[in-house]
């Protein structure tokens, strides 16, 4: 009778552990990786050289190399990081980084050191390079691709020279690919990791440009999920954009950065809402929480959740303007700078579109991020801009809060503070606000 009761007891444990875990609001899902872009959208980003300025908060950071070619010329030796954040985390430990640099990097980043998922011994995160002009005046490079810090036994290269307006062809740049070595830091343990690096030059400006061709992908309840790195510009996996893989994608289907979810954004996987955490390096997971809110109850920057509230006060009139004041009536929220060249061209669309509505019905809101205050000044004269501006800083944050990273981005809000549409404009944006406020 006693093993019988025992064993009751253990199948009751047994049964309530399973219940616990299929019920767990937070999601950890392994991760296998693959070399290519896959089914995202590829991007470019700089490479940086070395500076000799005194002052330089990074310099102690600086890889000593050695082997640059003795007959190069116009010589610029520089790094290529995979995960800044634990490349700065071990530079603080070993005091290349000031405390107060790193404090400061940690507010500008928004970023809470995760201890427990970064190393404390020191790993190899960066990849050296060294660019220069031969002989013969051409312009080559080598890439440290063993990451033994000595360029001899590595072969140099004409980088690919691609045009600003030239289409990213997945093809091309697979081609050019080199593969590179580095470390992570997964399981609790230095990992040796081998894998593409691609390495594009614009002449016209003189400009290097990079990016790692790795992807993963998980499963979720039998759903596959993909999961792309920042937009391909590293592999640290910090702001993974992830994305519902359908039976219906080709090969060579891309589907567009609208529909990925980023870090802190919702997805929904078959009938059931969950929130991307990010990747965690460590136990190379990436991580959901399974929320319990209906979409229109969650704040997000997606279409069909509620916006974030805001609040400014506008640049000319000095009044002071939230999103609870907008409630109930249409409302596009535009971010842009004065630099911005598609941000500028937009700006006579936006103000027939605000002559032509009824205030009562529809509001433009712009946040100005990273512009000079002279030249917006300049700007809102210049182009008779009447609607509301405010600027994005320190004390809103509001570019933060909106995660935005490039400009213009726009969002048209609904009455009831939900987010309709991303990214219209010109003719597309007065024929749906006009047709909105109609009904």
């Amino acid at each position: 009778m006693k093993f019988k009761s025992l064993s009751l007891v253990l199948i009751a444990i047994v049964l309530s552990i399973l219940v616990g875990c299929s019920n767990e609001k937070n999601i950890k899902l392994p991760l296998k990786y693959h070399n290519g872009y896959g089914f995202f959208r590829p991007a470019l980003s700089g490479m940086s050289t070395y500076s000799d300025e005194e002052n330089n908060p990074w310099k102690k950071t600086y890889l000593s190399v050695s082997g640059v070619p003795k007959d190069w010329k116009d010589v610029k030796v520089g790094d290529i990081e995979t995960n800044i954040y634990q490349s700065v985390y071990q530079n603080y430990l070993l005091g290349n980084i000031t405390k107060k640099r790193y404090e400061e990097l940690q507010k500008s980043w928004n970023w809470k050191p995760d201890t427990l998922e970064l190393s404390k011994e020191t790993i190899k995160t960066k990849i050296a390079f060294v660019y220069g002009k031969d002989t013969d005046g051409i312009t080559r490079m080598i890439v440290d691709a063993n990451n033994n810090l000595d360029f001899s036994d590595d072969k140099s290269f004409v980088p690919y020279d691609i045009s600003p307006s030239e289409e990213i062809n997945d093809s091309i740049l697979l081609k050019k690919a080199i593969n590179v070595s580095f470390e992570r830091f997964i399981h609790n343990k230095k990992q040796l990791t081998t894998i593409p690096l691609v390495i594009v030059y614009m002449s016209q400006y003189n400009l290097f440009m990079k990016n790692f061709p790795q992807y993963a992908i998980t499963n979720l309840d039998g759903a596959k999920i993909a999961v792309c790195s920042d937009h391909f510009h590293n592999v640290s996996y910090y702001n993974p954009d992830i994305v519902l893989l359908s039976d219906s994608l080709k090969k060579g289907d891309k589907i567009s950065n609208e529909k990925l979810t980023t870090k802190n954004e919702f997805i929904e996987i078959k009938g059931k809402l969950y929130k991307n955490i990010g990747v965690n390096l460590n136990s190379n997971t990436l991580e959901l929480e399974r929320m319990n809110k209906p979409k229109s109850e969650l704040y997000s920057t997606q279409i069909g959740f509620k916006s974030f509230p805001f609040e400014g006060e506008d640049f000319i009139s000095k009044r002071h303007i939230s999103s609870k004041q907008l409630k109930g009536k249409y409302v596009l929220l535009d971010f842009w700078a004065v630099w911005c060249g598609p941000c500028v061209k937009e700006i006579p669309n936006l103000r027939d579109l605000y002559n032509k509505t009824d205030r009562k019905k529809f509001e433009i809101i712009s946040i100005v991020g990273d512009s000079p205050l002279k030249y917006l000044e300049k700007l809102i004269k210049k182009d008779s801009i009447t609607w509301p501006q405010i600027l994005s800083n320190e004390s809103n944050k509001i570019k933060e809060t909106y995660g935005i990273h490039g400009y213009p981005t726009t969002f048209l809000i609904n009455p009831e503070g939900i987010i309709i549409a991303k990214n219209l404009r010109g003719e597309k944006l007065e024929k749906k606000v006009l047709d909105l406020i109609k009904e």
